[in-house]
C-alpha cells in the first residue's frame, strides 16, 4: 500500500520538482562561473539538477501544487524562469564591478590596448580586467561567497513566492541600487591606482615644463607600466578581498 501510494504521488513530486528546476537553473545560468561558456553546458545541466535535489526537501513546503490546468501551470514555469533569471542577472551586475576595476586599472597604466576576448562581457576586454575577473571568481570561491549566493536563493522564495511575478517597479528600483553598487564598488577598488595616474600625469607635465630638452614622454611609458604594474600587484590582494567581502555583505542586505 505505501509503494502505490508513493507511485501515486510521483506526479505532484515531478511537476513540484520542476517549478523548483525552474529558478534553480536559470539563476545559476547567470551567476558567475556557471554561466561561463568554458563550462560544457552538460555540467552546468547536471549541477542544477543536482542543486534542485538538494535543496529540493528544503524548499518543497514552499511550493504550491500545481494546478490541473496545464496553460496554469506553464505560466507558472515560466514565471519561475524569470525570477531565477532576474535573481542571477543581478549578481552578475554586482560582478562587474571587479571588471571595471580592471578597466579603469589598465587606462591608468596604459595597458588599453592589451585585449583579449571574454565571452562573459559579450566582447574585449583588457587583460587586467579578464585577469581579476579569474582571479575574483578564485578568491570568492574561497571565501565562501557561492554559498551565499544559494543561501540568497533559498530566501527568495520568501520574497518572490512561487507563480508570483514582483512587482516590476520595486525590482527596477534594485536593479539601479545594483548598478549603482557596482559602480562604487569599482571606482572604490581602482581609486589607489586612479589617485596615482593623477599624481604620475601631473609630475610629468611638471618635469616637461622644467626640462623640456628631455623627451620625457619617451621615457614615461615604461616608467608608468612598471610602477603601475607593481602598485597594482601589492593592491591587488586587497582588492580581490575587499570585492569578495562587498559581494557578500551586498547578498546579505538584500536577501539576508
Amino acid at each position: 500500500m505505501q509503494g502505490l501510494a508513493l507511485i501515486n504521488q510521483l506526479p505532484a513530486f515531478a511537476t513540484a520538482f520542476l517549478l523548483l528546476f525552474a529558478r534553480v537553473g536559470s539563476m545559476l545560468m547567470c551567476l558567475p562561473v556557471f554561466s561561463e561558456d568554458a563550462v560544457p553546458g552538460r555540467i552546468r545541466l547536471l549541477i542544477a539538477l543536482g542543486m534542485t535535489l538538494g535543496l529540493f526537501g528544503l524548499l518543497s513546503g514552499k511550493l504550491p501544487h500545481a494546478p490541473d490546468d496545464q496553460a496554469a501551470y506553464a505560466a507558472m514555469v515560466v514565471v519561475e524562469l524569470m525570477i531565477g533569471l532576474a535573481l542571477g542577472m543581478l549578481v552578475k551586475i554586482m560582478f562587474t564591478a571587479v571588471s571595471m576595476a580592471g578597466g579603469l586599472i589598465s587606462l591608468q597604466i596604459g595597458l588599453t590596448s592589451a585585449l583579449v576576448s571574454d565571452p562573459a562581457m559579450g566582447g574585449q576586454v583588457t587583460v587586467l580586467s579578464k585577469l581579476m575577473s579569474v582571479a575574483a571568481v578564485i578568491v570568492c570561491m574561497s571565501m565562501g561567497v557561492h554559498h551565499v549566493w544559494i543561501g540568497a536563493l533559498v530566501h527568495s522564495y520568501t520574497m518572490f513566492p512561487v507563480g508570483v511575478l514582483p512587482s516590476s517597479a520595486d525590482f527596477a528600483q534594485l536593479v539601479i541600487a545594483t548598478v549603482s553598487r557596482a559602480t562604487e564598488l569599482g571606482l572604490g577598488l581602482a581609486a589607489p591606482l586612479i589617485v596615482y595616474g593623477i599624481v604620475f600625469n601631473v609630475a610629468l607635465g611638471l618635469a616637461a615644463r622644467l626640462a623640456p630638452a628631455i623627451q620625457v614622454f619617451f621615457i614615461a611609458q615604461p616608467l608608468n607600466l612598471l610602477l603601475g604594474l607593481g602598485i597594482t600587484a601589492l593592491l591587488m590582494a586587497a582588492m580581490l578581498g575587499g570585492f569578495a567581502q562587498a559581494m557578500s555583505a551586498w547578498t546579505r542586505s538584500i536577501w539576508g
